[in-house]
């Protein structure tokens, strides 16, 4: 069955011959010499500094169908490639919590009277160079 541009729908993985290359992408003709466009940024996953490193006119290529717009059809050939998935990670299961003393958590009253007795230890030099009297020099 002959495949019309109306046939062509985005999302289609379909086989075309590279017709021709330019700076910014590859002419790929598809059935019934209907041409589309595959850019730059679409020929693979890595950077593309000339398209003539990966692929050469007459090449047959796997090409999918991203848009279809009037006379013009946007391909791209690294979203053809069937890609595998990705190993599936081991979910890890918590770490149980285990005290390391059998003594139970201070309580906030515990907690907060000392906290006061440690801050009033370190208070005490300073409130004792506070009492000394001062000397004024003249």
């Amino acid at each position: 069955m002959p495949t019309k541009q109306s046939d062509i729908v985005p999302g289609q993985i379909l086989e075309g011959k590279v017709q021709g290359i330019t700076k910014f992408g590859a002419f790929i003709e598809l059935a019934e010499g209907l041409i589309g466009l595959v850019h730059i940024s679409e020929i693979a996953d890595s950077y593309v500094k000339d398209v003539k490193d990966f692929v050469q006119e007459g090449d047959t290529v796997k090409v999918k169908v991203l848009n279809v717009n009037g006379k013009k059809v946007g391909l791209s050939m690294k979203q053809a490639v069937i890609k595998p998935a990705p190993p599936k990670r081991e979910v890890r299961r918590p770490v149980e919590f285990k005290p390391r003393s059998a003594d139970p958590p201070p309580s906030l009253d515990d907690k907060i009277s000392r906290f006061l007795k440690e801050s009033d230890e370190r208070m005490q030099p300073l409130k004792s160079k506070n009492n000394e009297p001062r000397r004024r020099s003249r």
